[in-house]
């Protein structure tokens, strides 16, 4: 091809060569489709082999693993039904369609939300009605059973929950949603998968080549030189990193727990096995793979075995292979890292912008909980205003509230620069979301304390966390509806940052805790599924009721998504600015657009506050106005004015 000039000398002839090799499986498509496969591998073909190269370009089989590989796509690709090479032409041309101002996030296990994936199409209308183009389906593919850590120990990444329906119910529910113009995610788990995965079942009999797939040791001596530099990441009821399988006689390597067992990707074998199975199940219509627990992928001897360069590397050769065999995919990074090494996973220096395409801002998730019970917004416009450049090709994922537990991740040094105390201010976090700190309002639970860094996490629902399910069992109005301002709050800050607001199920609706868990045996260890409800339909119903709890958490949220999505400025290709209001209860962002500036105001504080009509800096030659109420500001007086949590979207 002329155009392959741009592939650097190196990759050339690796290139033609798997060009050839592609053909050949493409022979049974029609012209059109070869052609575009073979120019999406051309544009792609330099991401995937400097991707590739520093992680298996030692190996002498290297190039006929990347041809390996390129057949495997091309395979992808002539299965692919042509509904879905529709969308790879539309999602080519519009290669921003998950950065819109349109695009909201919504986020429910199958079986708690519905039943089951069938039963899911009962409710796409619910969904649709709240503004919803983005769905994230947990748990969906087959875990192990009994217990399987919230769905996240895989044990078939073909199938699908026998309780959840089948794998032809999945692909129902993909055409169905993407029909509605919804797109399903569903979780892609790299790290590890379960020890009754097919892969790990091989091993323990003993065959040389699963075994090859993971991370096995004869005795304690590189283990235990291993754990010298490693955290716990539940060191409450999985302490270590590895465990002894006895019809094994080795030593596995296990993050999370016994049950999850870490794969090698320094196996190329590996790789290539995910590269068929994101074919697979995209094929069925997933349109987006949240990559779960990407942080850990590589380990390196004398480090905590998170954020290695090659993880960045795989993470970018992933997503090239995506963008050739099936580019209406996007990659979202589950990475719950500092900001210094979040910005990694959407590409910096040689892999700028070819990482992922989405990934969570956990540090803007912090904040918001950090600066609501301070009251106090100076460590989060220090913090987030600090926060490394992104690229223009990205979106963050904004959400107040997720599946899993909450984790202090304030920085020592962002703490000394605002005048507390990094421990002190965590410490205080946990005993304000798990009740123990006089005066607050929330009802959490501590969630695996580590005695060694006396670091406590925190469970609970965002609305139990803000306050009102306290207010509701003292039955008093005003405590209620400062709860609901303070989820307000949250949502607008989620949909007004810039990126994907992703909503949880039930926040939509101020669902509680769930203390039900504890009479599960395979949930009750872990308080995390106190804010994992089963959804209540009765309180969806209730949110046509005047006046309810239901109506004004739910009114109040679609008033808040109805503005962004008249609100071209939050398109996620412009950046979010923080501005300094001199103010220590308001947090000010700016984005710059064409059609002129956003200021967005927020009030982490009960009582109404002020602020200077100089932080406009005379961006406004008219009056502003606030997109959440379709109103004028009134600016005569030189102050700007917020209510009790109130929150302005100025354009």
């Amino acid at each position: 091809m002329e155009s392959a000039r741009h592939l650097s000398p190196d990759a050339l002839p690796l290139f033609e060569r798997a060009s050839v090799a592609a053909a050949s499986v493409l022979e049974p498509l029609a012209a059109r489709d070869r052609h575009l496969f073979l120019l999406r591998l051309e544009r792609y073909f330099q991401n995937l082999y400097d991707g590739l190269l520093p992680v298996y370009g030692r190996r002498p089989d290297y190039e006929a693993v990347v041809i390996r590989m390129v057949e495997r796509m091309a395979r992808q690709y002539v299965e692919r039904p042509e509904p879905l090479k529709l969308l790879d032409i539309e999602r080519d041309l519009t290669p921003d369609w998950f950065q819109r101002e349109s695009m909201v996030g919504y986020v429910f296990y199958v079986a708690r939300f519905a039943g089951t994936l069938r039963e899911t199409l009962e409710h796409i209308d619910y969904v649709a009605a709240l503004g919803v183009t983005y769905v994230h389906l947990m748990y969906v593919l087959r875990p192990r059973d009994g217990e399987n850590d919230g769905g996240y120990a895989v044990a078939d990444y073909r199938d699908v929950d026998p309780g959840l329906g089948t794998i032809d119910d999945l692909r129902l529910v993909c055409d169905a949603f993407r029909e509605h113009g919804i797109s399903v995610c569903i979780d892609l788990v790299l790290n590890h998968c379960a020890d009754t995965h097919p892969w790990a079942v091989a091993a323990t009999r003993g065959d040389a080549r699963h075994q090859g797939y993971f991370y096995t040791f004869p005795d304690r001596e590189m283990p235990d030189a291993y754990e010298r530099t490693l955290p716990e990441v539940f060191p409450d009821f999985a302490p270590g990193n590895f465990t002894f399988v006895r019809e094994m006689q080795r030593w596995v390597w296990t993050t999370f727990n016994a049950y999850q067992w870490d794969l090698d990707w320094s196996n190329p074998e590996v790789f290539l096995e995910i590269v068929d199975i994101m074919g697979y199940l995209a094929n069925l219509g997933v349109e987006v793979f949240r990559m779960d627990a990407v942080a850990f992928l590589w380990k390196r001897l004398g480090t905590d075995c998170q954020n290695q360069s090659e993880v960045h590397d795989l993470l970018q050769a992933l997503r090239a292979c995506s963008k050739i065999a099936t580019p209406a995919v996007a990659h979202k990074a589950e990475a719950i890292v500092s900001p210094s090494d979040l910005v990694h996973y959407f590409g910096t220096g040689r892999r700028y912008g070819k990482v992922a395409n989405i990934a969570y801002h956990n540090s803007l998730m912090v904040q918001f909980w950090s600066a609501l019970a301070s009251r106090d917004t100076r460590l989060m416009t220090h913090a987030l205003g600090a926060f490394p450049p992104t690229p223009p090709s990205i979106a963050w994922g904004c959400y107040a509230r997720g599946h899993d537990d909450i984790g202090w991740a304030i920085t020592d040094e962002d703490a000394a620069a605002v005048g507390i105390s990094g421990y002190a201010h965590r410490q205080f976090l946990s005993d304000y979301y798990s009740g123990q700190f006089p005066g607050s309002h929330a009802r959490g639970a501590v969630f695996q304390f580590n005695p060694q860094t006396l670091d406590r996490r925190i469970s609970g629902s965002f609305a139990s966390l803000v306050g009102l399910e306290a207010a509701l069992e003292a039955r008093d109005e005003t405590l209620v509806t400062l709860a609901i301002e303070r989820m307000l709050l949250g949502h607008a800050l989620m949909a007004g940052f810039g990126g994907v607001p992703l909503i949880y199920m039930g926040d939509e609706l101020g669902m509680r805790n769930d203390h039900g868990y504890l009479r599960d045996p395979d949930h009750a260890t872990d308080n995390r599924w106190m804010h994992r409800p089963s959804m209540d339909w009765d309180a969806a119903a209730r949110r046509a009721l005047p006046g309810s709890v239901e109506a004004r958490v739910y009114g109040g949220l679609q008033t808040i998504l109805r503005a962004r999505k008249r609100t071209p400025h939050l398109h996620a290709t412009y950046p979010t600015r923080i501005l300094e209001p001199h103010q220590s209860h308001v947090f000010a962002t700016l984005r710059r657009h064409p059609l002129g500036p956003m200021v967005s105001l927020y009030n982490f504080s009960e009582a109404a506050q002020t602020v200077s009509l100089d932080l406009l800096e005379g961006r406004f030659p008219h009056q502003p106005y606030d997109q959440l109420e379709g109103r004028f500001l009134d600016v005569g007086a030189g102050e700007i004015v917020l209510g009790s949590y109130g929150r302005l979207w100025l354009v």
